[in-house]
């Protein structure tokens, strides 16, 4: 079939100016119609004149009119106009079904995913034989009454996703782990070839709890496993005090005997008993107060103040006992070996004879 040729009427410059009215028509706005950009021989007497768009949005594109011509007839007649696009046009996305465009996690309560016969996933499952006893076993023993069972395709679909997932060998949780999912004793294998490979977790101390984990995944949450003992970066707590102690002080040791040749001296205000003190302790204190004791002027030699010398107010005002204790000799018996005369005894106690 020869190629048509451009028609002389629908190419001459009353159609096109027919062409161009019909698409301000169209566009609703003269302004968005452009330059006429030329003519498309569509067939034996039909032509497609095309106009520039020049609406904000729609680069590339360009007005579609298309104009055609009975035989023997000089007038044109328009078939159809449209917006189509044209090179370096920007386009949508192809369209895509609904059923086609879900994604996993996409299905929310409420919704329902469409039905699709020819699921790769899925093949018929138990067809009834017509032998009762065969068909019960079947179906109420083995559980085989469901249409459709998951197809070995679906089987390794689904064994690629959950193995390359977030609950795989390779997951972060899992490079970390001490010891695999296998030795776990939280671990429930599932049924059928998928347990080979697959279990489920159930340990609620575990971020994979409730969900299918493979054998060689591994989490902190292991059953045999246990951390090394660290130690506390609390502060060491003060000791505690047993007031109810018993200190058991031995008393067997002899007490020192002899006469004290001074006077002892006094404990401070407020101080508590003394404890007993040992004898070497005791001679010490003794020897010190001697030492502190007022010595005998006449006794050490000292030189008598010259006639007409004036005494200190100090030592005139020193009191009359002093001076007797002064002048009193140095051999004189002590406290304790004076004698003690005894008191008289009333006849009237005297036993009867």
């Amino acid at each position: 079939m020869p190629a048509a040729t451009k028609d002389a009427v629908l190419g001459s410059s009353s159609a096109v100016d027919l062409a161009r009215e019909v698409a301000v028509e169209l566009a609703e706005n003269a302004d968005h119609v452009g330059e006429h950009l030329g003519v498309v021989v569509e067939g034996e007497r039909l032509v497609s004149h095309r106009f520039a768009c020049t609406a904000p949005g729609y680069r590339g594109w360009h007005w579609t009119v298309t104009l055609a011509r009975v035989p023997r007839a000089r007038a044109a007649t328009v078939c159809e106009a449209e917006l189509l696009p044209g090179d370096g046009a920007v386009l949508a996305r192809p369209w895509v079904p609904w059923a086609e465009r879900l994604r996993p996690g996409d299905i929310g309560p409420g919704d329902v995913m469409p039905f699709s016969p020819d699921d790769p996933r899925l093949e018929p499952g138990y067809v009834p034989t017509g032998d009762e006893d065969e068909d019960r076993v079947a179906i109420e023993e083995l559980a085989l009454a469901r249409a459709r069972v998951l197809s070995p395709e679906g089987k390794r679909q689904a064994a690629d996703r959950w193995y390359a997932g977030l609950r795989g060998p390779t997951a972060p949780v899992a490079l970390a782990a001490a010891a695999p999912c296998g030795s776990c004793g939280f671990l429930v294998r599932l049924i059928g070839s998928l347990g080979t490979v697959f279990g489920v977790c159930t340990n609620e101390w575990s971020p994979d709890d409730g969900k299918v984990v493979s054998l060689d995944h591994g989490c902190g949450a292991h059953s045999e496993t246990d951390v090394e003992p660290q130690p506390s970066e609390w502060p060491a707590p003060a000791p505690s005090i047993d007031a109810g102690d018993v200190e058991i002080v031995d008393r067997s040791a002899p007490a020192a005997t002899g006469p004290v040749t001074g006077a002892e001296p006094a404990l401070p205000s407020g101080a508590g008993t003394a404890p007993a003190a040992p004898a070497d302790a005791v001679a010490a204190v003794r020897e010190l107060v001697e030492d502190l004791l007022p010595v005998d002027p006449e006794a050490a030699g000292a030189p008598e103040p010259a006639a007409g010398t004036a005494v200190p107010a100090a030592d005139a005002a020193e009191p009359a006992a002093e001076a007797a204790t002064d002048a009193a000799p140095s051999d004189a018996a002590p406290i304790d070996a004076a004698p003690i005369d005894p008191a008289p005894i009333d006849p009237a106690d005297q036993p009867d004879r």
